[in-house]
């Protein structure tokens, strides 16, 4: 029954499935974390830029912003992000870059409610004896903003590790992509719809299942 699944490189397949999620996540939290500091500093204009970003990004689909990063960035503009490589290697990065300006919104929003979470009173504390915004920031808020929202962040990345298989619309060779070669070429769409969503469980469940027990282990006690 499985004997199909020798001509196909699955297991290729799902490395770069995490691949992609990996580098999308790491870049997500930088940029998200960023953004959540723009929306909750004290310049009308950074505060108005974040918003607008937020709002913005995550009301357009993301394959509209993945089809925008090949077509429009790289076809159009020429924009590779590093050397002239395959065009795999390019539409991968490509990936990256829309799944991070995607996925970052909402990184960003999960953050802004744990800052929101600290109690005023503390960065008040940390301002008076001469701390700048940004070391209270860094040293007071964003500490206990990230401890209080791993449960949420936990959810931002398995939906990330579920929307790497849009990348396969610009190319991508990753899990979602290699279904629809097999769909094509065998008769057994159901057997391998179910081998796919199994390997997406394997990568899914076990990430919930243990970010949520770090959450509990690192919440802030009130």
């Amino acid at each position: 029954m499985f004997d199909f699944l020798q001509d196909y490189d699955l297991l290729g397949a799902f490395w770069t499935t995490v691949q992609l999620a990996a580098l999308s996540a790491v870049g997500s939290l930088i940029w998200g974390t960023i953004l959540a500091a723009m929306r909750v500093g004290p310049v009308p204009l950074m505060r108005g830029l974040g918003a607008a970003y937020v709002n913005t990004v995550r009301n357009i689909p993301l394959t509209v912003i993945i089809l925008f990063a090949s077509l429009g960035l790289n076809q159009t503009l020429g924009v590779t992000l590093g050397g002239g490589d395959s065009f795999e290697t390019i539409n991968f990065r490509l990936a990256v870059l829309g799944l991070v300006l995607y996925t970052s919104a909402f990184v960003c929003e999960a953050l802004r409610s744990g800052i929101n979470t600290v109690p005023v009173g503390q960065a008040e504390a940390a301002r008076a004896i001469g701390l700048s915004f940004g070391q209270v920031l860094r040293l007071v808020v964003l500490p206990q903003a990230f401890r209080s929202t791993v449960g949420p962040l936990a959810n931002v990345l398995i939906a990330l590790i579920k929307n790497t298989t849009v990348a396969a619309a610009i190319g991508v060779a990753e899990a979602a992509a290699l279904m629809k070669d097999m769909i094509e070429n065998e008769a057994q769409l159901l057997l391998i719809s179910a081998i796919i969503a199994v390997g997406f469980v394997i990568l899914t469940l076990p990430t919930g299942l243990i970010l949520g027990w770090v959450g509990k282990k690192v919440a802030v006690k009130r």
